[in-house]
């Protein structure tokens, strides 16, 4: 978990990703969209991936991608996500985490 923790610190967005994945795909395009610049982590691309998914499946993150952090703090998955959305809360959200000033 501490690889996971030190990937996110002092980031205002982290998405855990893989290329292959549609609903990573729309929810990196949902965050950028309104203007946010999130560090993403593509784990099928890393040499450590493998690890890195593991340590998100041990927190809990069934399934393991998208896995959602603002301002340090995981949020979750695609659902989670755009539920938020939803609400109108993902923009109050990611003002609050600096990751967006608009």
């Amino acid at each position: 978990m501490d690889s996971i923790t030190r990937l996110t610190a002092d980031k205002p967005v982290v998405i855990f990703s893989k290329s292959s994945c549609c609903m990573c795909h729309t929810i990196k395009s949902l965050i950028r969209s309104f203007g946010a610049n999130p560090t993403v982590y593509e784990l099928d691309e890393l040499p450590n991936g493998h690890q890195l998914e593991r340590a998100l499946v041990a927190s809990g993150r069934r399934p393991s991608v998208p896995a959602v952090y603002i301002g340090e703090e995981l949020v979750g998955g695609a659902n989670e996500v755009m539920s938020l959305h939803v609400k109108g809360k993902l923009v109050p959200l990611l003002k609050q985490a600096k990751a967006i000033w608009v």
